[in-house]
């Protein structure tokens, strides 16, 4: 009997079922060769061998559970479909069962299932089978051949592949092996590359590049805190009703890891504005935290770079022309677009394609008046990852995040 793997179980089924025998709905996964990790919807983290003949696996296969999460909300509709599946052989329907079910109840319906195909005639039976496997679509009569690559190879194959490389995916599922065994080496070449030539990790050299550009204009280099007072948060415009509040990362109750670097700057602006001379010229490059990992725009930890001119100078033609010498100088492709939000009211978006790289303004704002800041400025922010996404063509964010899965958008798990 052909077995799929469990990753293909789980992109076809959406649905886990945990040691306890609860039934939760998947939020999204990630698979690699050994492994698959997975969030589901009541925030539940798994991680789990991607095996064929695992205990996860082999539950899947026999829809046994106890009861749906109640976090999760898993549908009706989505637990029917889960319970309507058919095995893996596509010969016979399986039963479904929870484990709320006794043993020998369990026993005594296979028993009663097995008595009922006995007797049916062998010839019979062999046409109920092939009208039900001739019903599924994309299915082949030879079940133990798959006409193509599996969804849990394609994933993978598409994980080792780089920007600009393409690959036809074969009608011979022996050809896997041999791709992933052709890819898995160039990437290793790839890594011996970076070793023995420049060494640099992409977003710190994106950030020195970024740093020594702005020092060259005239701008002073910050670094403010990460752990930020609450506070400062609701000076932003940020309250318990604001969206933003529901992803920020509270470490107690007065103290949070920074979702923008925007209090930051507010503070040095008014700092310096006692000390330095007009126009007063800033920019930070850091990290911020955002519990808003969906999708493959976003990222949980994110590094931002903001830059912010008070005083003389100050003008939409002036701040238009500092992103533009910038994104030209990274080589970047853009687009303006006007735009507004809850925090500063109208603004200009920068746009590459469907992806926004930065959100800029020309102040004063109404919130300037909770920091104490009553000149003109203007200012912009832009995602490092972001930048990097769009510089490299990469498909999916997370190979410009910081992370163990990749390297300079490389693949690690070879």
């Amino acid at each position: 009997m052909f077995k799929k793997p469990l990753a293909s179980l789980i992109s076809d089924l959406q649905i886990w079922v945990s040691r306890s025998g609860l039934l939760h709905e998947i939020k999204n996964y990630e698979v690699s060769q050994r492994y698959i990790h997975m969030e589901m919807d009541c925030g539940e983290k798994v991680t789990v061998r991607n095996s064929r003949n695992s205990r996860s696996a082999r539950i899947l296969r026999l829809k046994k559970y106890k009861k749906p999460c109640k976090h999760c909300k898993v549908s009706d509709e989505r637990i029917n479909r889960f319970l309507q599946k058919h095995s893996d052989n596509m010969n016979t329907k399986i039963m479904a069962f929870s484990y709320s079910e006794s043993k020998k109840k369990k026993s005594k319906k296979l028993g009663h299932e097995k008595k009922k195909q006995s007797k049916v005639p062998v010839k019979s039976r062999s046409k109920n089978v092939q009208t039900y496997t001739s019903g599924l679509k994309g299915k082949t009569d030879n079940v133990s051949k798959p006409d193509t690559f599996t969804p849990a190879q394609k994933e993978r194959i598409n994980e080792l592949l780089l920007p600009g490389e393409k690959i036809t995916f074969s009608n011979d599922p022996e050809k896997y092996k041999e791709v992933e065994s052709e890819l898995v080496s160039k990437r290793r070449d790839d890594f011996k590359k970076i070793y023995e030539n420049n060494r640099e990790e992409q977003i710190a050299k994106l950030e020195r590049t970024i740093s020594q550009f702005f020092i060259d204009k005239g701008f002073i280099e910050i670094k403010a805190p990460i752990m930020i007072d609450i506070d400062s948060v609701k000076k932003m415009g940020v309250d318990k009703d604001h969206k933003l509040s529901k992803q920020i990362f509270y470490l107690d109750n007065k103290r949070c890891l920074r979702p923008m670097l925007a209090p930051g700057l507010y503070q040095w602006l008014k700092n310096f504005d006692k000390i330095l001379p007009d126009p007063i010229k800033i920019f930070e490059i850091g990290p911020c935290y955002r519990k808003e990992s969906e999708g493959s725009q976003h990222l949980e930890e994110f590094t931002m770079f903001n830059f912010c001119q008070m005083g003389y100078g100050v003008s939409r033609d002036n701040l238009e022309q500092l992103i533009d010498d910038l994104l030209k100088h990274l080589d970047i492709d853009y687009k303006i677009i006007e735009d507004s939000c809850h925090v500063y009211g109208d603004t200009i978006d920068i746009i590459h394609g469907d992806l926004e790289l930065s959100s800029a303004v020309v102040g004063p704002v109404p919130i300037d008046m909770n920091w104490g800041i009553d000149k003109p400025w203007m200012g912009a922010g832009f995602g490092l990852e972001r930048l990097l996404k769009v510089k490299h063509g990469y498909s999916n964010i997370k190979r410009a995040s910081k992370t163990h899965s990749y390297y300079n958008g490389l693949p690690t798990n070879l």
